[in-house]
């Protein structure tokens, strides 16, 4: 058969948007939905290098506030003696009072890199600096719980196109923006058509791609209706992650299959005019969190709920002459839950008197965080996903 370019496109569009490997999704019927009191883990990433000591204050820090004279969070809202929260987070904090949120300082891995491509590689990845892996951290858990189990665990990206994290050798999650539109897409008369007859070429990457197309298509009709078969009540905002997290709850509430939820904001890359830019995100992300934790208690999930956020790397200890910071390294994760076995600030503020160049210096590995999350949480095996065999943490 010979495909024109046009056609070639055409396919490979709706094919990027989904990312998604035939057999893995085949897999899901309302058989395999996930057991009562199942775990989920929502990944949210915080994309730019969101600065993390205007996240969580220092109160009583003399060098936060000399070498941030113009840009430093005055107005915290109160954690404890020394530590305070951006006002804009002012849910995070109700989490803390409640004892739903734990807070890891000064994570990050040896040899940061500075590059937003690169450190957000490192921590998809869950490589070393300088290692170069094409495979992510979640999409090994995948290929591990496909080598475990007839009906592997799936995993689900709110985004156009999937990310490093969620790609295995053998199994990927499966990325969309929108149920609906993705279910519209599919039943185009050009698409089905596709579907509707066997097309081999000897051409592997276009094999590849009717085959990804008609798993698509197969597929976008099951994701669509269990979308639409626990309609939520609850209130979200008309932001894009508000939306997101929407179409996350309902999902969560059907009978899918899905473990594995990631989701993104940004961009937190604040070089200039930082506080206004953060406060921006951080009232979006501070709404839509607490829509989708309502939702979740009024269905009685949110102790089976984890939501972990992380970003490729924080902002250098002193602003610069912009009204803003430049990329720095080490950062702060949040962990928001109901089943959360230790809460609040679950290790020291940063050392600000001991820098490397200007910059934090980690205490925390991210791959401990990874692997705490997978065995705890998850209940994989962390050693085969990611190597690790240095111990974990007891948070989950």
């Amino acid at each position: 058969m010979i495909i024109k370019r046009r056609e070639f496109l055409k396919i490979g569009s709706l094919a990027a948007a989904s990312l998604l490997v035939p057999n893995f999704l085949q897999s899901m019927t309302l058989d395999q939905a996930l057991n009562p009191g199942q775990k989920i883990l929502i990944v949210l990433q915080f994309t730019g290098g969101n600065d993390g000591l205007n996240t969580i204050i220092p109160t009583r820090n003399d060098i936060y506030f000399k070498e941030r004279n113009t840009i430093a969070i005055k107005d915290s809202l109160v954690l404890n003696d020394d530590t305070g929260i951006n006002p804009a987070l002012s849910y995070f904090k109700e989490l803390y009072d409640s004892g739903e949120l734990a807070l890891l300082n000064n994570v990050g891995y040896p040899n940061p890199n500075k590059s937003h491509f690169r450190s957000m590689d490192i921590w998809h990845s869950a490589s070393k600096s300088d290692e170069f892996l094409e495979t992510g951290w979640l999409g090994r858990f995948l290929d591990e719980e496909c080598y475990k189990c007839d009906h592997p665990t799936q995993a689900l990206e709110v985004d156009d196109m999937l990310s490093l994290a969620l790609k295995g050798e053998n199994n990927k999650a499966f990325a969309f923006k929108d149920p609906k539109k993705l279910y519209q897409t599919s039943q185009e008369k050009y698409f089905k058509s596709l579907a509707d007859h066997s097309h081999e070429h000897d051409e592997e990457t276009v094999s590849y791609l009717y085959k990804t197309l008609g798993s698509t298509i197969n597929n976008a009709d099951y994701i669509f209706e269990k979308s639409k078969a626990k309609k939520t009540t609850q209130e979200y905002p008309n932001s894009k992650l508000g939306k997101d997290f929407k179409t996350v709850a309902s999902l969560i509430k059907s009978d899918i299959n899905t473990q594995v939820y990631y989701l993104s904001i940004g961009s937190f890359d604040t070089h200039v005019n930082q506080n206004e830019r953060q406060q921006k995100l951080f009232n979006e992300i501070n709404e839509a969190v607490k829509s989708f934790v309502a939702d979740m208690k009024s269905n009685g999930l949110f102790n089976d709920i984890l939501l972990m956020t992380f970003s490729e790397f924080g902002r250098r200890v002193s602003q610069n002459a912009s009204k803003g910071t430049d990329h720095g390294t080490a950062n702060q994760m949040f962990f928001i839950g109901g089943g959360l076995k230790k809460k609040g600030i679950l290790n020291a503020l940063p050392d600000l008197q001991n820098l490397n160049e200007g910059d934090l210096i980690y205490t925390e590995d991210f791959r401990k965080v990874y692997a705490t999350v997978l065995k705890n949480w998850l209940n994989a095996d962390a050693s085969k996903v990611l190597g690790w065999k240095n111990g974990l943490y007891d948070f989950i």
